[in-house]
């Protein structure tokens, strides 16, 4: 009788799903591109203000901090940023933004005086500090300002 209530449980449980994914699958999470903003608002006349509404936002849905020391995010061109000793938080997100600033836990600056994503199409590459690919993004579009990873 006994077998039968277990065998009778793990169906009920099969049949709803429960078993159909691992725990630690559901569990894991993922550091990963989030959102592009190619097209900064207004002229592009390189001001800092132009330069910093265009971003890549890294998103983590782990269930742990992760330092992010030595990852690095690159376009199509190969203009790279390499992050210094920064910890994404577990469920947080971080905007890289391409002109100057000071870096917090929620923005980091990459310094630079010209754009680095073109407003109609291109690849954001995010890579472990070994060069493990993590993620890639691209677009294609002169429809939309931003692409939603």
């Amino acid at each position: 009788m006994l077998r039968a209530r277990t065998f009778a449980a793990v169906t009920a449980a099969a049949a709803s799903g429960v078993l159909l994914l691992p725990a630690q699958a559901q569990a894991a999470g993922s550091v990963h591109l989030y959102k592009i903003y190619y097209d900064s608002p207004g002229s592009d006349l390189r001001s800092n203000t132009s330069l910093n509404g265009e971003y890549v936002q890294i998103r983590n849905t782990t269930g742990a901090a992760v330092n992010l020391k030595g990852w690095t995010l690159t376009d199509a061109a190969n203009h790279k940023y390499t992050f210094g000793n920064f910890t994404l938080g577990k469920g947080k997100i971080v905007t890289v933004r391409t002109g100057r600033g000071t870096n917090t836990t929620a923005n980091v600056y990459q310094n630079r005086g010209a754009y680095v994503w073109n407003n109609d199409r291109d690849t954001a590459t995010l890579k472990k500090s070994n060069g493990t690919r993590v993620d890639t993004c691209s677009y294609n579009s002169t429809r939309v300002d931003y692409k939603w990873c």
